[in-house]
């Protein structure tokens, strides 16, 4: 068994030219989930997009998350929600959050934190802070969070890798369950499609541990 990958979306983009863009990377090779993540951007464009992209992503057998908006996630019929904001949000919406569907949290900033989301019931745990600019390799509170994390937790962390595709390495190592890639992916020089298929090149190469019973 080896980590999958978790794709972000560009922070913002143009629905008609990224469409294409993601159905590239979808057809590079195996991808876990896609977050759609547009912060700041008005609630009738986050609509539009999950509207066209949630089938997309979902009939490439990925799950469609949504950051930030529990409507939206409902009415596009999303697998799943991403909190990226903070505790106080988690806790509103476990009260009344569909148990079919994912939840998620990002934007832990200590190890009390994490384990008291975890603690919560979310369905995975992200390591990586999105609104930060991005350099080549990942955050190194990213990975020391990650190798924490994988060796002691059971709730399944992602962490988040660099704008390199050599950062998916990096990332993997830390026993993470899922490796997150943005600029990686939609701005590799040969496009989404090779981009995917590199990392998951590299990810094979990854073994997680087995889970005790």
């Amino acid at each position: 068994m080896h980590p999958r990958l978790f794709l972000v979306t560009p922070a913002q983009f143009d629905l008609e030219t990224f469409t294409p863009q993601l159905q590239q990377a979808l057809s590079g090779g195996d991808v876990a989930s896609v977050l759609i993540s547009m912060p700041g951007a008005p609630e009738a464009t986050l609509q539009a997009a999950a509207k066209q992209l949630v089938p997309m992503i979902q009939a490439a057998g990925a799950a469609a998350l949504i950051e930030n908006d529990t409507q939206i996630t409902g009415r596009s019929g999303a697998d799943g929600l991403h909190i990226s904001s903070d505790q106080a949000v988690l806790e509103e919406q476990l009260e009344n959050f569909d148990e079919d569907k994912i939840l998620g949290f990002g934007g832990v900033k200590t190890r009390h934190d994490a384990m008291v989301v975890a603690s919560m019931g979310i369905d995975y745990i992200f390591f990586g802070l999105l609104q930060l600019e991005q350099s080549e390799e990942p955050h190194r509170k990213s990975i020391d969070f990650g190798n924490w994390w994988a060796e002691v937790f059971e709730t399944p962390c992602v962490v988040l890798a660099g704008t390199s595709l050599a950062s998916v390495a990096t990332a993997a190592e830390t026993g993470a369950e899922f490796v997150a890639l943005r600029e990686a992916v939609w701005n590799h020089p040969e496009g989404p499609n090779a981009a995917v298929a590199a990392a998951n090149a590299t990810l094979q190469t990854c073994t997680l541990a087995e889970a005790e019973d």
